[in-house]
């Protein structure tokens, strides 16, 4: 049978942190996309390398000190990028860079002078997650769930108009950070699943797909997150039976999903898309 995999109990962790991130990334995400900030999770995940390559070296526990790094840069980004766009951009690419370079050198001073342990996080491994990983998984999506519930409608309000938000007296600059918090704790989650270098695509990818048949924000949620749970489950049984990494499998199936619906959306969107007004000679 198909799923008789699920009877040991590596498969069974697996297929839990797969339905954690499947679920929470994309309703990080659907706000990511709204902000126009779709790299800001590429940014944390490069960014939390640095922490897991210094958890190697050390030989503690990787996903607190992941997770700490990842907050630090994203936090950093956000403020450097309150300031001017420009010099945004310029921190996304420094932290882009020094994120990985920090992770692979830190490894690499690690017993051994190998970063090969670095390749179970790069891109996601089915048999690494230990039960500690998945209560600190499952206590982190607990997290963003309720930091949504809680404070999400004033990250919408901020990224409709920032100005009226501000008269509504929405406090803007906690808002965005409470934005940039939440794309480090998805990155976490993420990063035993999808892998760090891989993660943002599981929080874009199927916002991006569900913005072809939705037309607001709350079905754009709810639909992206069960996009996202459909393709991290497809790609992690796809993964268990060719025996391929998870992150790379469940992000090609979340880019099928999303080409897929594109083009099934496509003839509504011609008929929907105003004509020219005729001209009378």
């Amino acid at each position: 049978m198909i799923f008789d995999i699920f009877s040991f109990e590596f498969a069974q962790r697996a297929l839990i942190a797969s339905l954690l991130i499947g679920l929470v990334a994309p309703l990080v995400g659907t706000y990511l996309v709204q902000r126009r900030l779709a790299l800001l999770g590429d940014g944390a995940g490069h960014v939390a390398l640095t922490g897991v390559g210094l958890a190697i070296l050390f030989g503690w526990a990787p996903i607190p000190l992941a997770l700490l790094t990842a907050m630090l840069g994203t936090v950093l980004i956000e403020l450097i990028r309150d300031r001017s766009k420009a010099a945004g951009d310029l921190a996304l690419a420094l932290v882009f860079y020094g994120g990985i370079a920090g992770g692979v050198f830190f490894a690499s001073l690690a017993p051994g002078g190998t970063s090969a342990a670095l390749n179970s996080y790069l891109f996601g491994s089915l048999t690494t997650a230990s039960r500690e990983d998945l209560f600190y998984l499952a206590l982190i999506s607990l997290i963003i769930v309720l930091t949504i519930f809680v404070w999400g409608q004033n990250i919408f309000a901020v990224g409709i108009d920032t100005d009226i938000a501000k008269v509504q007296g929405i406090p803007v600059r906690l808002s965005a950070m409470v934005l940039a918090f939440l794309s480090a704790l998805t990155v976490v989650v993420g990063m035993r699943v999808v892998g760090l270098l891989l993660v943002s695509a599981i929080m874009i990818i199927p916002v991006a797909a569900a913005q072809q048949v939705t037309n607001s924000f709350k079905s754009t949620m709810v639909l992206a997150s069960l996009l996202g749970l459909v393709s991290s489950l497809s790609g992690l049984l796809i993964s268990f039976f060719v025996d391929v990494p998870p992150g790379p499998t469940i992000v090609m199936i979340a880019l099928a999903i999303f080409i897929l619906m594109a083009i099934a959306a496509s003839p509504f969107k011609r008929k929907a898309r105003p004509t020219a007004p005729a001209h009378n000679h």
